[in-house]
């Protein structure tokens, strides 16, 4: 049995843990970066609980554009929470729960949470891997990113409702 609930501020280090885990260092939202985006909008902070133990997360900001500047990863100030479109700058579970469909279900949980607050998409950037798993909800390929995040190469993906 799983729980997928609102993350709350005690939670954070666990989250970057798993973070840890599954980023590269240079991909990974450090633990001072996970407190600072959650002082700011932890109303898009999200956990996935299996028998009481956080193994998965996703988080993201809000924007105003149908894109995923770098720029919004290392300033909580651009979140705009009026905005249009919900971002995801991470979805990451602990590699000891993976293949039992966490992954999948906290990205649905993300899209509802957005559709409800009357977004009008959401939008990511992905590595090569991913993009058949995101379009599975519905995510378009937008091509590869300008994004240059971690030093890895990424794909937009975009999700209009």
């Amino acid at each position: 049995m799983y729980k997928i609930r609102q993350a709350l501020k005690e939670d954070i280090n666990r989250m970057s843990e798993i973070e840890g885990i599954c980023f590269s260092e240079s991909e990974a939202a450090s633990l001072e970066s996970f407190q600072n985006r959650f002082s700011v909008f932890p109303e898009c902070f999200f956990v996935l609980e299996s028998d009481g133990i956080i193994v998965g997360h996703i988080n993201g900001c809000i924007n105003n554009t149908p894109e995923l500047p770098d720029a919004l990863y290392s300033n909580s100030k651009l979140h705009c929470p009026q905005g249009e479109y919900q971002t995801v700058f991470g979805l990451a579970v602990d590699p000891k729960y993976q293949n039992q469909g966490y992954a999948s279900a906290l990205t649905k949980h993300f899209i509802e949470f957005s559709k409800n607050h009357k977004h009008k998409g959401m939008v990511l950037t992905c590595k090569d891997n991913l993009v058949k798993f995101y379009q599975g909800f519905g995510f378009i390929h937008q091509g590869v990113s300008d994004s240059s995040h971690g030093g890895s190469q990424w794909n937009d993906m975009l999700l209009r409702y």
